[in-house]
């Protein structure tokens, strides 16, 4: 199903670049797609957390599981919603140009309906999310990126 892997650097510390991507409450402001968010509950290394995703037509509420390893590692599980399954993953690590972000993401909906409208526009919303996280980084911290990806996306798509 589909398949995400991409390497980025952006020009904070990791700590900065984990609380981006751990402050799972504020992706509404940011994050293309993201019409709601609540976390459930929070503690220093896990977070449940209910987000609703709509585009076009579609409006899909889910709940998953946030591990967190600071300042390295970010894991999202599955827990409830409209997905067969649902697997994210971030790596943190210092880089001469500030932080090296490996991101991956990997799903499927339950329902094929869904699934065909998101695999017509995947590899662009990927992108826009990992651009929207660029940008946000950007707000809160400043700074332009001062290294180009280390290595260029890596997309797989499988159906």
């Amino acid at each position: 199903m589909p398949t995400h892997a991409e390497n980025k650097v952006l020009p904070h510390t990791p700590e900065q670049v984990f609380d981006l991507v751990a402050d799972v409450g504020k992706y509404p402001q940011f994050l293309p797609w993201c019409v709601a968010a609540r976390v459930r509950s929070r503690t220093e290394t896990e977070q449940v957390a209910d987000l609703t995703i709509g585009f076009g037509p579609f409006r899909e509420s889910f709940t998953s599981r946030v591990k967190m390893e600071r300042p390295g590692l970010i894991r999202v599980s599955y827990e409830n919603g409209p997905f067969k399954y649902l697997n994210n993953q971030w790596k943190f690590s210092e880089d001469a140009g500030g932080c090296r972000v490996d991101f991956f993401v990997d799903f499927e909906f339950r329902s094929r309906i869904l699934q065909s409208a998101i695999g017509v526009v995947f590899n662009e919303a990927v992108r826009r999310m990992v651009n929207a996280f660029i940008k946000r980084g950007r707000e809160v911290y400043g700074g332009q990126p001062r290294a180009k990806p280390l290595v260029a996306a890596r997309i797989q798509t499988t159906e």
